[in-house]
């Protein structure tokens, strides 16, 4: 059974980006919009972390009792999970910012409903 984690995670990553989208743009309400960007989010995240993934790899780190050549074609490759703990630093502090705002739009509008939000008057 070679179905493995990597296309498990793709799949996974799949669903959460087509829920996400669904949600950004056929949902009223904006917590969950939110919410939406969110799985989203989490989706592009779990993306890169399935490419970055390798059957039988190590940790990127040389240790001195491991030979060059299996260093080399077992490591794992860093970029992507660099980029996903930087991506979930500025996922954290923008949902804060979407957070903030909705309560702002409660407080000055009475509802969180997306199409009275943006209706002009």
């Amino acid at each position: 059974m070679n179905m493995d984690l990597q296309l498990a995670s793709f799949i996974a990553a799949g669903i959460l980006a087509i829920v996400g989208l669904y949600g950004v743009f056929f949902v009223d309400n904006v917590l969950k919009k939110i919410i939406a960007l969110s799985a989203l989010g989490n989706g592009v995240n779990l993306t890169l972390i399935a490419i970055g993934y390798k059957t039988g790899g190590i940790v990127p780190i040389k240790m001195p009792s491991l030979e060059f050549t299996v260093f080399a074609t077992k490591a794992v490759y860093p970029l992507p999970h660099a980029l996903v703990l930087t991506n979930i630093v500025i996922e954290a502090s923008m949902l804060a910012i979407m957070l903030a705002l909705s309560i702002v739009f409660y407080k000055k509008y009475r509802t969180l409903k997306a199409s009275i939000i943006l209706k002009e008057d």
